[in-house]
């Protein structure tokens, strides 16, 4: 067998996948490969679990999160396969030891009252992208999803919102050089492809508008052309600071959405179905939280039913 090495293997495997997936996803696989992958390890023929734990260990003491690497080495491990497969290289499992989990850093979300403010603020001071903010917040969308929404998306008489596209820049890898692009996409999901009922307040504000606009049009501009989640993530944060609300990244929005539903009591599988998560577990993992209160009332309940 006459073996390759890794950047090698790496080319030929990029161009197996190509065909297979999305291009933001392709887009994804080929920065991991040039960025992390083909720097460190390229010039190898083969790799063994000792590399491969040196390797992560590295790229965790570059600042890299856990998930990140974990990415990193999932792509890594698919190339190994393929060559594998092919007889261009010796392919044996790995297992990576990471350092202790750090305790989860608590969810960037609105406070109850300041989430209050920029709504009544948005309702009262109409425009198309500060229209985009109260959707998010009353909907739980992506800022993807929400700058790919067009006006046909609404559909007033059933009242739900359906969300069917999603706009993202990627970063795409061209030989020794790369640029980006704007990409309109379909969720990466099946269960991202939803439709969402309309809080009456939302409905009241855009009934009147449905009636004038064009359904073609892109809700946050008005438009034919779409607005970026670049520039609107800096639209919202200048909103931010404009109203004195301390600084939440806006996927905050969403995270604000979702914590709201759940100490509203609703059930975890509907609100995991409105936010499109692919498995009730992140739902779950991400926003459902007893505190000491919640575990107290519970044995109580638990007691309650004994006596």
């Amino acid at each position: 067998m006459v073996k390759k090495s890794i950047k090698e293997i790496a080319s030929l495997w990029k161009e197996d996948k190509r065909q297979y997936v999305k291009l933001s996803t392709f887009s994804a696989y080929a920065l991991i490969i040039e960025k992390h992958i083909n720097p460190v390890l390229g010039d190898k023929t083969e790799l063994d679990e000792d590399t491969i734990q040196r390797f992560a260990l590295k790229k965790m003491d570059e600042g890299l999160c856990r998930k990140s690497v974990k990415d990193i080495l999932i792509v890594l491990k698919m190339i190994m396969k393929f060559g594998a497969r092919f007889g261009l290289t010796t392919f044996s499992d790995w297992s990576v030891r990471f350092p202790a989990a750090q305790e989860n850093r608590d969810l960037e979300i609105l406070h109850r009252s300041d989430q209050k403010k920029i709504m009544d603020y948005l309702a009262g001071h109409f425009s198309f992208r500060n229209l985009g903010i109260y959707i998010c917040l009353s909907t739980g969308m992506r800022i993807g999803e929400i700058c790919g929404l067009t006006w046909k998306d609404i559909d007033m008489d059933r009242g739900i919102i359906s969300v069917r596209r999603t706009i993202e820049r990627i970063y795409i890898v061209d030989g020794a050089t790369g640029h980006t692009e704007l990409t309109v996409n379909t969720p990466k999901t099946k269960n991202s492809l939803r439709d969402i009922p309309m809080t009456r307040e939302l409905a009241k504000l855009l009934r009147p508008l449905k009636k004038v606009v064009n359904d073609d049009f892109y809700v946050l501009s008005n438009d034919t052309k779409p607005v970026e989640p670049r520039s609107y993530r800096n639209y919202y944060k200048k909103l931010l600071a404009m109203l004195a609300i301390p600084p939440v990244k806006f996927h905050g929005l969403r995270h604000s959405f979702a914590t709201r539903c759940i100490e509203s009591k609703c059930d975890y599988k509907t609100v995991s179905a409105i936010l499109g998560h692919s498995d009730i577990n992140t739902t779950l993992n991400l926003y459902v939280h007893p505190d000491f209160e919640q575990k107290k009332r519970c044995i109580e309940q638990m007691f309650k039913g004994l006596r």
